[in-house]
């Protein structure tokens, strides 16, 4: 499969330990770039493969108007198809972040519409195996959550296999809550 772009929300707190599991899994998908948030929640995704100046013009403009969102990742879920991830809390900020996006970019909805409507704000860690459940993420997580993070840049990231890097990135700097 080719690479994609992901509009995301980097979590430094959790990069070491999503960056281990990234190499673990697949280690080409590992980023040699420093900026790039293997820990994020996705903003949008799938995003323009071939942004156009106007596109990211838009993107800067509403990550100027979005200010910083403080969340604490300590929960863990896992979806049907066996993804274990992080729920933020709270999340209501980062999902009209998303809705926002949305209505700026309807030809790329959340997931490629898989979801419909739900889309669930997230921060992946790992996925079930045999090997891997919710009760042995939480072990190995243990000296690190619950954690309060600030979610305070937006990234357009590159996702593909040896080419994983950060194709622009926007601080978060709009005031109010």
């Amino acid at each position: 499969m080719s690479g994609h772009s992901v509009l995301q929300l980097p979590v430094p707190a959790l990069e070491g330990w999503v960056r281990e599991r990234t190499a673990h899994y697949d280690a080409a998908f590992v980023s040699t770039d420093p900026r790039f948030g293997h820990a994020h929640i996705t903003a949008l995704g799938p995003f323009a493969p071939s942004p156009s100046r106007r596109d990211l013009d838009t993107v800067a403009a509403l990550a100027a108007t979005t200010a910083p969102v403080p969340v604490r990742l300590g929960g863990l879920a896992q979806f049907p198809d066996g993804i274990i991830h992080l729920v933020p809390e709270p999340d209501v900020r980062l999902r009209e972040l998303t809705a926002r996006l949305v209505a700026a970019f309807p030809a790329w909805p959340p997931y490629a519409g898989e979801f419909g409507s739900d889309v669930r704000p997230h921060l992946t860690l790992d996925a079930a195996s045999d090997g891997v459940d919710l009760a042995s993420t939480a072990a190995l997580l243990a000296d690190l959550l619950p954690t309060d993070v600030e979610l305070d840049r937006l990234q357009l990231a590159w996702w593909e296999a040896g080419r994983c890097h950060v194709v622009h990135e926007w601080p978060l700097t709009g005031g109010g809550a």
